[in-house]
């Protein structure tokens, strides 16, 4: 069996036409205005009328949205601004054995680190040392997290061979939570 679609009959003539645009109860309408019909007794409204009796959000609605809105952020603002310290903190410790790593790499080129006064520009620039191989980083020695430059000591430094910290948040040394000191000599803050 097959499906076949008939055309849909044209209304003949211009009378036709005048007909279909004509309401008998409320003369002639206007070309491309449509009516709906709602309601059990067939009363007529126009398309613009029906928007107009759409109605918005109440104040105590928009007021319920707002305060919900209030708590979530005073929950969960919180908690989420305690993780970026902590970011900061795992960023300059990755940081830190970076840099720890191109250090040895100079070592094992030149035979020793570079001193406290070549500093870490010695891993970008070469210092006028024989058998550099470098640069040991791919870019300039980068900041901490917090904007400041890495601490460098060496040759020999207080704890090892070398020390490499930042002071953290405050740019000072010691102090706790996002302030604390970031160090290479210290495995149990890791």
């Amino acid at each position: 069996m097959s499906w076949r679609l008939r055309p849909r009959a044209r209304p003949a003539g211009p009378s036709a036409t005048t007909a279909a645009l004509t309401d008998s109860a409320s003369g002639p309408t206007p070309r491309g205005v449509r009516t709906l019909t709602t309601g059990d007794r067939g009363t007529r409204r126009s398309a613009r009328r029906v928007f107009v009796d759409q109605r918005g959000f109440t104040l105590i609605e928009l007021l319920v949205v707002i305060i919900v809105l209030g708590l979530l952020v005073g929950l969960v603002g919180p908690r989420l601004f305690g993780r970026v310290g902590q970011s900061k903190q795992a960023a300059a410790r990755a940081q830190i054995e970076l840099l720890g790593a191109a250090l040895d790499q100079y070592r094992l080129d030149i035979g020793a680190y570079p001193n406290s006064g070549q500093g870490l520009d010695a891993l970008q620039r070469n210092p006028n040392a024989p058998n550099w191989s470098g640069p040991y980083l791919k870019k300039a020695v980068p900041k901490d997290p917090w904007g400041n430059q890495y601490k460098y000591r060496c040759c020999p430094g207080q704890n090892g061979e070398y020390d490499l910290w930042s002071e953290g948040g405050d740019g000072a040394p010691g102090g706790e939570g996002e302030n604390a000191d970031i160090t290479s000599w210290d495995s149990s803050q890791r």
